[in-house]
């Protein structure tokens, strides 16, 4: 793997005397002083010791506010870096062009030069590896903390980890997990664990999950995308991870030409678009990505709520996708369900859902019953894959009427919860016992925001169905 390393900056080295080393306060003083003045970029800083030797090797969205932070007078390093501060002399720069080169670069420095207060890299199961499979017809991109792919019961390596390339260790999971999602907007690549056979007649009937609707997946699930097509997009991601971004797209845009010169126009479109993804790295999300920012407002980091709830709920896979149902009546009267999606924490109207309940009146339980049903039919049966969290509204009896249409599927959803309000406990399948959440939690704040939305939807839906009836009338 190739990195790019921008022209090195070095600080000014300390100068010393024989009899008396430079005092510690006026060394960081001038450190410090040195540290704001570098290049507003991203990039990779390497600490080093006053004969040179790096002892530290670290990564930042601006290079002048990272690094100077460990010199100002009251920075607090933790235990295990602090005492770098007492012999840090002078310092490196690389820049780059984004946060994920960065990312790269510094896994790569870590690996080569062995800092000291780095931790180690050498428990392959304590660091994120990144994966691209190349033994499926359509490979896959995931993070895992089990390089090898040895089955911990079996002891037998996993097929799909046949031939596969993988990078790493890197030192940050939760950057590497959000780069891989950003990377996924450009290439829209499949993460997924689907074991997908190219040509197969089942995949003409799976629907294919809502990455694919926000334009993150092609979907080869569902036959959206040839094979050699599907390929070519992944051979340019895995150079995209060790290239220069300004080289990558001149090379795309050459390759764009070419393709459509010789009237492969479907190639020269999708080259094109990725050129545009490429472009747009470092743009905020807005409704040409598909969410709706209109509805964010006063909303605390969607992505560490996700990554809360992931923590609270105890799952090993991020969470992409919760899916919130609630049902409203007025004395039995006109009652109805509703279905809302947030992706990444974030609202996705186009997956919002309405259902009128015909089967049933005045029983909650039941009209739940029915929607849960009709949404998830066809994930019941192998057809689609579930959202890695479905939240009920309500408590521990909402949520057992749900489980009683899970149990009856061939194919159980990942995690079920239900959300009581007052007490805002969370119910959670198999459990007998409630989590507690303080009212400041970002996981709880993300499974109220999707209640209250799902409440909203389905009293707006009664509400239009009463007056339709009372004009009927």
């Amino acid at each position: 793997m190739g990195f790019y390393h921008a022209p090195v900056t070095d600080a000014q080295s300390p100068k010393h005397n024989d009899d008396q080393a430079e005092p510690r306060a006026e060394r960081l003083a001038r450190l410090l002083e040195q540290a704001r003045d570098l290049p507003a970029a991203p990039g990779v800083y390497l600490m080093k010791d006053e004969a040179g030797v790096v002892i530290y090797v670290g990564k930042a969205a601006r290079l002048p506010d990272r690094v100077s932070s460990y010199f100002v007078p009251s920075a607090d390093l933790g235990p295990k870096k602090q005492p770098m501060l007492d012999i840090v002399a002078g310092f490196d720069i690389i820049e780059c062009e984004t946060e994920w080169e960065a990312l790269l670069t510094e896994n790569r420095l870590i690996k080569d030069t062995r800092p000291r207060f780095n931790e180690r890299l050498v428990d392959d199961k304590t660091f994120p590896y990144l994966v691209v499979t190349q033994n499926e017809d359509y490979p896959r991109v995931f993070v895992t903390r089990n390089p090898g792919g040895v089955d911990e019961k079996t002891g037998a390596r996993h097929g799909y980890m046949k031939n596969a390339r993988v990078f790493g260790p890197f030192t940050n999971a939760g950057a590497l997990r959000e780069a891989l999602q950003i990377m996924q907007r450009v290439f829209r690549f499949r993460t997924c664990k689907l074991d997908i056979e190219a040509g197969h007649p089942r995949n003409r009937r799976f629907r294919p999950c809502l990455l694919y609707s926000i334009g993150q997946c092609t979907a080869p699930c569902a036959d959206k995308i040839q094979v050699t097509l599907y390929r070519q997009d992944i051979e340019r991601f895995t150079k995209f991870l060790g290239t220069k971004r300004s080289a990558m797209l001149r090379e795309m845009r050459a390759e764009m030409e070419r393709s459509s010169a010789d009237l492969e126009f479907e190639k020269a479109a999708t080259l094109r678009d990725q050129i545009k993804a490429i472009e747009r790295l470092d743009d905020r999300a807005s409704t040409r990505d598909g969410w709706q920012p209109e509805t964010e407002i006063g909303y605390v980091d969607p992505a560490k709520g996700a990554k809360s709830l992931q923590k609270t709920l105890g799952l090993d896979e991020p969470i992409r996708c919760v899916e919130g149902f609630d049902i409203a009546h007025l004395q039995g009267n006109e009652t109805v369900g509703s279905k809302v999606c947030f992706i990444d924490g974030k609202p996705f109207k186009d997956e919002y859902r309405r259902y009128k309940i015909g089967s049933v009146d005045n029983d909650d339980y039941r009209a739940l019953q029915e929607v849960v049903s009709r949404r998830y039919r066809e994930a019941g049966k192998g057809h689609e894959l579930y959202p890695e969290v479905i939240l009920i509204d309500g408590g521990l009896g909402q949520l057992n009427a749900a489980m009683e249409v899970f149990d009856s599927l061939d194919v159980p959803p990942p995690m079920v919860v239900g959300l009581a309000k007052k007490e805002e406990l969370i119910y959670v399948q198999r459990r007998t016992e409630p989590i507690k959440l303080g009212r400041d939690n970002l996981g709880l704040k993300l499974l109220q925001r999707v209640r209250d939305e799902a409440h909203r939807f389905a009293q707006h839906y009664h509400h239009i169905l009463r007056r339709k009836k009372t004009i009927g009338e």
